[in-house]
C-alpha cells in the first residue's frame, strides 16, 4: 500500500510539473496611434491557448528572445554594459490579457515603473450571431456584433478551430474569432496563422530577466480606476519611483562600457518612455466621464 501511494504522489508531481503545449494563433493587428491621422500601423500580436487559460500579447519582444538571450549573454560574459535597445525592436503596446477557463475572468497588466499591475473583468462581452457567413482565409466564418470599450465592433468568428476565444479581451462566441474590428475601422485583428508551441512557458526570456533585474512580473491585482490612474501617472512622469534613489554622485558616474553617465542614460530612456507613450492617442477603449481606458 506504501508503495502504491508513493507512486501516485510521484505521477501527481510529474503531471503538474509537466511543461505544456500550447495552440499559438497569430493575429495581425492594423491601428490608427492617431485620432486625427489616417495613417496606420501594423504589428503582430498571438494569442496562446492552453488548458486552463489564454495569453494575449504585442508578440514584438518574445519574437525577439533568441536575439535577446544572445545579446545579455554575450554581456555577462564580457562583463561589458550594451544597450541593446538600439539592437532590439520596441512593442507598440506592453499590455498582457489573460483569460481563465472555463469562466473567461479577463486579467488585464501591464509594466508601470517596477511593478506590473493589473485588474480584473468578469463581464463577458455579448454578442449578437448574425446569419452572414463568410470566408476568411481557408475558415468558413459567421458574423457576430457587440460593443466593449466605448466602440461598436464585428467579428467573424469560426466552429473550425472550437475556442470561445479571441484577440484583446474579446471571448465568448462558439469558435475562435478569426477577424474583429470596429466600425470606424481604427483597431482589426484578423488571424494569419497558428502553431503548436511545445513546451510553452508564460514568461518569454526577456520577462524572466527583467524580474532577475527587479521589474516584478508578479500581477498586483488593483481596482480599475487605481490602476488607470497609477498607468496616467507613469506616462506622465516614468522615472518618478527611482527619482529618490538617483543622487547627484551617481547621475555623475559612466556607464559600464560608455561615454554616456548614468544621469545622461536615464535622461534618454525618460525620453524615449514619454515618446513612446505619446505615440499613440488613439486607444482601444475610449476614454469615458467615468476615467481613461486602454
Amino acid at each position: 500500500m506504501k508503495r502504491i501511494f508513493t507512486l501516485v504522489l510521484v505521477t501527481a508531481f510529474f503531471a503538474l510539473n509537466a511543461q505544456q503545449t500550447a495552440n499559438r494563433f497569430f493575429y495581425e493587428l492594423t491601428f490608427k496611434p492617431k485620432k486625427d491621422s489616417t495613417r496606420t500601423e501594423k504589428v503582430m500580436t498571438t494569442l496562446d491557448i492552453v488548458a486552463d487559460k489564454s495569453i494575449y500579447q504585442d508578440f514584438t519582444v518574445p519574437a525577439q528572445d533568441s536575439l535577446i538571450k544572445l545579446e545579455v549573454e554575450t554581456m555577462e560574459k564580457s562583463g561589458a554594459w550594451k544597450d541593446i535597445t538600439k539592437s532590439i525592436r520596441m512593442p507598440k503596446f506592453t499590455h498582457k490579457i489573460q483569460k481563465s477557463y472555463p469562466d473567461m475572468k479577463v486579467t488585464y497588466s501591464d509594466q508601470i515603473s517596477m511593478k506590473r499591475f493589473g485588474y480584473e473583468e468578469t463581464a463577458k462581452p455579448t454578442w449578437t450571431i448574425l446569419s452572414e457567413k463568410e470566408k476568411i482565409g481557408e475558415y468558413n466564418t459567421q458574423k457576430a456584433t457587440t460593443e466593449l470599450g466605448g466602440r461598436k465592433w464585428t467579428a467573424w468568428f469560426t466552429t473550425e478551430l472550437p475556442f470561445p476565444d479571441g484577440p484583446y479581451k474579446f471571448a465568448g462566441l462558439p469558435g475562435l474569432i478569426v477577424k474583429v474590428e470596429d466600425t470606424n475601422k481604427d483597431y482589426s485583428w484578423t488571424i494569419k496563422g497558428n502553431k503548436k508551441v511545445q513546451n510553452w512557458e508564460e514568461l518569454s526570456y526577456a520577462e524572466k530577466l527583467n524580474s532577475k533585474y527587479g521589474l516584478s512580473q508578479n500581477v498586483v491585482i488593483v481596482a480599475r480606476d487605481k490602476f488607470e490612474k497609477s498607468l496616467e501617472n507613469f506616462k506622465a512622469d516614468p522615472m518618478a519611483e527611482m527619482r529618490p534613489y538617483m543622487t547627484p554622485e551617481m547621475m555623475g558616474r559612466k556607464m559600464p562600457g560608455s561615454d554616456k553617465t548614468i544621469g545622461e542614460f536615464v535622461k534618454d530612456q525618460e525620453k524615449f518612455a514619454k515618446d513612446f507613450y505619446g505615440s499613440n492617442n488613439n486607444p482601444i477603449e475610449i476614454p469615458t466621464s467615468g476615467g481613461k481606458k486602454k
